[in-house]
């Protein structure tokens, strides 16, 4: 192929209108030269456009005789650094830099698959799973208790000022008298309300609250708590979550706590429990009617009565009554005839 910046000239000259002849006198080629460019296509192409670059052959590189290295430690060994790698190439004889090295490991190594997600059924009435959301309103932080069945995804959603225990309790509450009935057990993350300490990695067990696990007793459920930094193993209620932020909150005004609570209960009869549900196929309020609901275990005739005392609203002491002290006033002339009138 011709020139790039020659076959240029030449195709600016031909779009002046000039004569070949002309044209190759300007150019200083031949007329044949010019007949032929036409003949052959090359002056009909888009030449405004950049130059095509030159693909260079790579050459010889210092890491070429290493690679075999790298190739058997990390066919061995997939997680091992390229600080590690490079080391060892530099023991080796290695003469190169690290960057390239380096540059060289990201691409060669390899990749493992992703860990397959294996879903945790659990049967009719057997677990709820239980978080709290964060959410920040125009009136302040309020957060979301959402409990979920596992088998039904059956969601209830109450709204509280504070993350505590009195409120969990009070949450949990509502949402088995709403069901008609208690799961055998209830999952949660690392909630401080529930679980104190978590000896379990390291050969322990779960210490809970001792007053929540009154709580239990009096309800009937069994605490499960998902291990550190094992969140998974409780997704159903945190794709809820997801859900509730994305089609409940996101868009809509709330005027206070009680407008947001009568709005998130018709959200759930209306929207949440009696759409299909992605994962089961199912509907959740049918699927909680059909089969959940026969499956819990039945409430207590009474409600829970804590021994921790509800916090009381901080009273203003009594106001003191205020002493009120009479000054006798007079003119200086009544001081000044005391004084004439005093014995000497």
């Amino acid at each position: 192929m011709y020139g790039w910046d020659k076959l240029v000239l030449l195709k600016h000259l031909l779009e002046q209108g000039l004569s070949k002849t002309a044209i190759a006198e300007q150019a200083g080629v031949s007329r044949g030269l010019v007949y032929h460019l036409l003949r052959t296509g090359q002056l009909d192409r888009d030449l405004a456009a950049p130059r095509p670059s030159r693909a260079r052959a790579p050459g010889p590189q210092r890491l070429d005789p290493y690679k075999s290295i790298i190739a058997t430690r990390l066919a061995t060994y997939p997680a091992l650094s390229a600080v590690r790698l490079f080391a060892e190439c530099r023991a080796a004889g290695y003469p190169g830099s690290y960057t390239q090295l380096a540059d060289h490991v990201r691409r060669v190594r390899p990749v493992p698959p992703p860990e397959p997600v294996v879903r945790f059924e659990t049967a009719p009435g057997r677990q709820a799973q239980v978080d709290f959301a964060e959410v920040r309103l125009p009136w302040g932080k309020r957060f979301a208790l959402l409990v979920v069945l596992g088998y039904s995804r059956l969601l209830w959603v109450g709204w509280y000022p504070r993350q505590t225990m009195q409120m969990l309790m009070h949450g949990l509450e509502a949402a088995f008298l709403q069901w008609g009935g208690v799961p055998h057990e209830l999952l949660f993350d690392q909630l401080k309300a529930v679980v104190i300490d978590d000896e379990r990695p390291a050969g322990g067990q779960l210490l809970a609250n001792p007053e929540f696990l009154r709580f239990t007793a009096h309800w009937g459920f069994r605490i499960r708590a998902c291990r550190p930094y094992r969140a998974k193993t409780k997704g159903k209620v945190e794709r809820p979550i997801r859900y509730l932020r994305a089609n409940f909150l996101y868009g809509r005004e709330f005027l206070g706590d009680a407008d947001l609570q009568a709005q998130c209960d018709a959200w759930l009869t209306d929207v949440a429990n009696p759409r299909v549900h992605g994962t089961t196929g199912a509907v959740p309020a049918v699927r909680f009617l059909e089969e959940d609901r026969p499956a819990l275990r039945l409430p207590p005739s009474r409600r829970y009565q804590s021994l921790i005392p509800a916090p009381r609203a901080p009273t203003r002491p009594p106001a003191q009554p205020s002493l009120t002290v009479r000054v006798e006033r007079r003119a200086l002339t009544a001081y000044t005839a005391l004084l004439t009138e005093a014995p000497a």
